[in-house]
């Protein structure tokens, strides 16, 4: 969301744009298009085929996920599925874009620079639009907890906006424990989290490789760590790049709630799969959330989490079948 726009009502893009990279795990070229859609739209994946025809339309939605190993798949048994969805969703909500459509050309999403600062600075070259529409949000009214092998992710009560607090420890001595925190808004999601990227480790490509992934990654994509330094000639682009990345990857999964959250997210040592669960027991349990609009009039406001304080009382009941 751009300076000026309300809290109170949803956005879209203002016009199309359009990026081009490969495919991490593919290695194959894909082009992106981002297009504005209508109010209460949502934000869906196209994915199209070979001819440039439609092949399925997918709503970036929690029910939507098939997969979470190695990054966040959207689509189901009938048909191509859209992987690599998390960096440009995390962009969107990031940004405060509640209405767009998606349309790759691939079976992925491209993985870029690694970062979602690419899809950033294409949603900016455009620019967002109010649209007259309210915006309904997600407002979380009781802890939520899911613990699994060792890690956590939980979502709690919040007074304003998302929060996200991601935790991670590896056992090497560039990354070891780190902490972030931030609560998102577009100026800070560009300055603190956009261009934090994807990292991995050197000893683990060869297993990678021949499980069909990370085919397509590299030191222009991808943070590679050897076992006692990294092997960019960038370097890295924050101290804490690690868990920034990690920050990064959660926004995104939880863009699937289905609309902004009100809320604050904690994960400890998680990732794709962690994320998803917590969203998917958020919503499984009708007494945790609820849907509300911000009361108007509303101050002007720069994002998600620098809300006018009075949500209105629930305009709807929860929706989960």
């Amino acid at each position: 969301m751009t300076r000026g726009m309300q809290a109170g009502r949803q956005t879209t893009l203002r016009e199309q744009v359009t990026v081009a990279g490969i495919g991490v795990h593919s290695g194959s070229p894909v082009t992106v298009t981002l297009h504005p859609a209508a109010a209460d739209t949502g934000v869906v994946f196209w994915r199209c085929g070979s001819d440039g025809q439609r092949d399925r339309e997918l709503p970036a939605n929690f029910r939507s996920v098939t997969a979470t190993e190695f990054a966040t798949v959207l689509g189901d048994q009938s048909g191509p599925a859209v992987s690599t969805t998390e960096h440009v969703l995390a962009a969107l909500y990031g940004l405060g874009v509640d209405n767009a459509v998606v349309e790759v050309d691939g079976p992925e999403v491209p993985i870029m620079d690694g970062s979602a600062a690419p899809f950033v600075e294409a949603i900016d070259q455009v620019g967002v639009a109010t649209m007259s529409a309210p915006r309904r949000y997600i407002k979380v009214l009781k802890p939520i907890r899911v613990n699994a092998d060792g890690c956590y992710g939980e979502l709690r009560p919040h007074w304003r906006g998302l929060r996200v607090e991601t935790e991670i420890e590896f056992d090497h001595p560039l990354i070891g424990r780190q902490k972030f925190a931030i609560d998102v808004e577009p100026d800070r999601f560009r300055r603190e989290l956009a261009r934090a990227r994807t990292f991995g480790f050197m000893r683990d490509v060869a297993k990678l490789w021949s499980a069909g992934y990370a085919l397509g990654a590299s030191f222009e994509n991808t943070v590679v760590v050897a076992e006692n330094r990294v092997l960019n000639a960038e370097g890295i682009r924050f101290p804490d790049e690690f868990v920034r990345h990690k920050a990064v990857d959660a926004i995104g999964d939880l863009a699937l709630a289905g609309a902004p959250l009100i809320g604050a997210y904690r994960s400890v040592r998680g990732g794709h799969k962690l994320n998803h669960a917590v969203v998917t027991a958020l919503m499984a349990d009708p007494s945790a959330w609820a849907y509300g609009e911000i009361e108007e009039p509303v101050r002007r406001v720069r994002g998600y989490a620098d809300l006018a304080i009075g949500f209105a009382a629930p305009a709807y009941g929860p929706d989960v079948s």
